[in-house]
C-alpha cells in the first residue's frame, strides 16, 4: 500500500490563483516577501517619529528644490505602501533610479499625508532582493 505523495507548493491552487490575480497583486505579494527577507519593516506598519528599516523598488525618481536648495526625491514602493525618500542638497545619486531595489533606514515622519524619510542611510540591494 502506497502513501500519497503531498500536495506540490503552489499546484493546482496556485496556478489558479496565479490566473484570476491581476499582475501588480502579485507583484505587490513578492515585493512584501522580498521586504520580510531583507529584515525590514513594512512601510504600511512605519510610524511617525520613529526610525524604521524599509525595502522596495523605487518607482519615481525626481530633482525637487526645497526651501531654495535642491532635493532628490525618490518614491520607494514595497508592495504595502509607499514613503519618500529625501536627500536634501543632492541633485543626483549614482544607483539611484527608477526599478532600483533599495534598502534605506531613518527616521519617517509624515508630510502632506505621505511617509517622508530624510537622508536616510541606503544600500542598493540586487533586483532578486538577496
Amino acid at each position: 500500500m502506497s502513501t500519497p505523495e503531498p500536495a506540490k507548493p503552489g499546484g493546482l491552487r496556485g496556478f489558479f490563483r496565479r490566473l484570476t490575480t491581476s499582475q501588480a497583486e502579485l507583484e505587490a505579494e513578492e515585493l512584501r516577501e522580498d521586504t520580510g527577507r531583507q529584515g525590514a519593516t513594512p512601510i504600511a506598519s512605519c510610524g511617525e517619529r520613529r526610525r524604521f528599516c524599509v525595502a522596495g523598488t523605487l518607482r519615481t525618481v525626481t530633482l525637487r528644490p526645497r526651501g531654495g536648495a535642491p532635493a532628490l526625491e525618490a518614491e520607494l514602493y514595497d508592495g504595502s505602501d509607499v514613503i519618500d525618500l529625501v536627500w536634501l542638497g543632492r541633485r543626483k545619486i549614482a544607483g539611484i533610479e527608477p526599478g532600483r531595489v533599495v534598502r534605506a533606514e531613518g527616521l519617517v515622519s509624515v508630510q502632506d499625508g505621505r511617509k517622508v524619510m530624510f537622508n536616510p542611510r541606503y544600500e542598493l540591494r540586487p533586483a532578486d532582493g538577496q
